[in-house]
This record gives C-alpha cells, sequence and structure tokens, in this order.
C-alpha cells in the first residue's frame, strides 16, 4: 500500500482536542467482522468488558478476564485501521497497585496493539492514571455508574441520586482528569450531572445513559443492534438484528428440512471425465 493510500488512525491528541466541539462517536466491538464495519463510522471503539456479558453470557463484568479482553482485543485490531481503539482493563487487574496496572496495562497494549485502555475511576485511581500516563500508557476513565463495582452499589443501577454521590463523582472526574486522562465515560447519571462533570473537567465526556450535551456518546453495539429484547433504558435500538436472525434461522431450517436447500446453484457437480 502506498503512503498516499494509507488510512490514518485517529489519535489521542485528536480525540481531546474534540472537547466541546464536534462530538466523539464511539461504539464497542469485540470481534474483527464488526469492527470492519464500525470502523468507518466511528472516531473511537472501545472493546469493552461488556463481552462479558454480551458475548459470553455472563451475569457481570466481573468474570472478564485479561486473556479474554486481549483476545477480543486482538480481532478488533486486525481490521480497524481508522478509529482509536481502546481496551478495557477487567476487574482485578488494575485496582492492587500502580505497578500491577502498568504490568497488565503494557501486556494489553503490546499483545493487542491497541492505542489506549481504560479503567474505572474511583477515589482510588489517580495515581495509578497518573503511573500509566507518565509511562506512555493512555488512559480513559469510567466515572458514574462502574459496572466492575456492581456488587458493592447494589446491582445497576443510575447513579447520583443523592448530592454526596454526585460530589464524589464530579470530584472523580476532576482528579482522573488532572492525573491525565484522555477523555472519562460518564455513565448512568442524571442529564444535570452529566452537564456538570462536562464542565467539570478539561478532557472530553463520553456519555453513556448521560447528556447529550457530553463530548461524545458511545453505546453497546449489540444493544444498539437490538440483539437482546431488554436493554437499558438510555439504549436506543437502532436495528432488529434479534429479529433478522431469527428470520435467517427459521427460512434456513424449514429449506434444510424439505431438502429444497442446497439446490443446484450451491452444489458442486464435477464432469465426468
Amino acid at each position: 500500500m502506498s503512503a498516499q493510500n494509507q488510512v490514518r488512525r485517529m489519535t489521542v491528541p485528536e480525540i481531546m482536542a474534540r472537547k466541546g466541539k464536534v462530538p466523539v462517536v464511539c461504539l464497542t466491538a469485540y470481534d474483527a467482522p464488526t469492527a470492519a464495519i464500525l470502523d468507518e463510522h466511528c472516531d473511537l471503539i472501545l472493546v469493552g468488558d461488556s463481552v462479558g456479558m454480551v458475548v459470553h453470557g455472563l451475569t457481570s463484568t466481573v468474570g472478564v478476564t485479561l486473556d479474554m479482553m486481549i483476545l477480543h482485543g486482538q480481532a478488533v485490531m486486525r481490521t480497524a485501521k481508522k478509529a482509536l481503539v481502546v481496551v478495557d482493563l477487567p476487574f482485578g487487574s488494575y485496582e492492587d497497585s500502580p505497578i500491577t496496572a502498568f504490568k497488565n496495562a503494557s501486556r494489553v497494549m503490546m499483545e493487542t496493539g491497541c492505542q489506549a485502555v481504560k479503567i474505572e475511576s474511583g477515589s482510588y485511581a489517580a495515581e495509578t492514571i497518573s503511573y500509566l500516563t507518565e509511562r506512555g500508557i493512555p488512559v480513559m476513565s469510567h466515572v458514574g455508574l462502574r459496572p466492575q463495582s456492581m456488587n458493592v452499589l447494589g446491582g445497576f443501577r443510575a447513579r447520583g441520586r443523592t448530592k454526596e454521590v454526585a460530589d464524589e463523582i464530579i470530584e472523580n472526574a476532576i482528579a482522573a482528569a488532572k492525573a491525565g486522562s484522555f477523555a472519562v465515560v460518564v455513565e448512568g447519571v442524571s442529564e444535570d450531572l452529566a452537564d456538570k462533570v462536562t464542565k467539570a473537567v478539561s478532557i472530553p465526556t463520553i456519555g453513556i445513559g448521560a447528556s447529550p450535551n457530553c463530548d461524545g456518546q458511545v453505546l453497546v453495539t449489540p444493544d444498539m443492534l437490538g440483539l437482546f429484547d431488554w436493554t437499558p433504558k438510555f439504549v436506543k435500538k437502532y436495528g432488529d438484528l434479534k429479529g433478522l436472525i431469527e428470520t435467517c434461522a427459521r427460512n434456513y431450517a424449514k429449506e434444510v428440512k424439505a431438502r429444497s436447500f442446497p439446490s443446484d446453484e450451491f452444489t458442486y457437480k464435477f464432469k465426468k471425465k
């Protein structure tokens, strides 16, 4: 491929420069075919630990392993050429210490080729974020509803109902930004709280169940495509993938039972010599 025809990938500084400007478009991907389709339309592709629930059938993201994230990150990186690719660090891979976080984050980046990692950002996270960014690992943070903390928070519930919790979310976002995060996901909070977070930090906010005034938006792609009957309140279904798959499977089964598939069109027949 000549230099003129090469596709240039979105960079961390370019994402940061979108603060208050054209919203950042982000979706999740966990496999090569999906990443190839989304790549043309997304500024950022997130290989989220949501893979545990929407692909592997887990009841939460807590059971996702580092090896799982690396496997799916490798698949996405094989076909995503334009979008910035961020891989989630799973539960238990970064909370212990900045040194542990660096060991696991560097492994993710080296083995997948991704451009950044994401961590859920509680009060403990600032030191880790600073440690990673100082050593060449871009970090996206995550505040509000933090799925990896669902056992402490009491499930997947919107956050910030009290002033105390709302203030904590704002403080966590500010701390993450000051520590060096290039963007912060704001999940499952009221519109007014998301607006306050967006105004409080100098880095782009990526909303999911937050506010249209965030500096970007992200959805879990299988939710957005309508693969499941139930989705969170904040998900808009842009398609009916579940219905399409059911229709295709039904028609296939019908034709197999009727022996109308495979027909001559789909069958090899060699001329006799």
